[in-house]
């Protein structure tokens, strides 16, 4: 019984991870001539090198990769939390997450 138990247990555990590797929607992962957009987890769209950020914001994957990467002593800023990093676009310094662009702060450089 108690191997019954634990087998059914097992099963139902796997049988989401199952079925997600098994269905599909039509996409099988190729552009079939088709352009397709990359996409980042949490990233939010790209906003181009115009955009304005306010706290809160998400900045997009090209966006943070764009942005110049800022040495927080030389422009006196307060040192960055753990997992956040200061960059410069737009004539912003702009504090977000390492991980995910989210906007932690903005100051208007100079």
């Amino acid at each position: 019984m108690n191997k019954f138990l634990i087998m059914a247990a097992a099963m139902s555990l796997a049988a989401p991870t199952l079925a997600l590797a098994q269905s599909h929607d039509g996409h099988d992962g190729h552009d079939n001539g088709h352009a397709m957009p990359m996409q980042h987890a949490g990233w939010a769209q790209d906003q181009g090198a115009g955009h304005n950020f306010h706290h809160g914001d998400r900045m997009g994957y090209n966006d943070w990769n764009n942005a110049q990467p800022v040495d927080y002593h030389q422009h006196h800023l307060r040192r960055p939390p753990n997992g956040y990093e200061w960059r410069q676009s737009n004539g912003q310094y702009i504090l977000a997450a390492v991980a995910t662009g989210l906007v932690a702060s903005v100051i208007l450089s100079r």
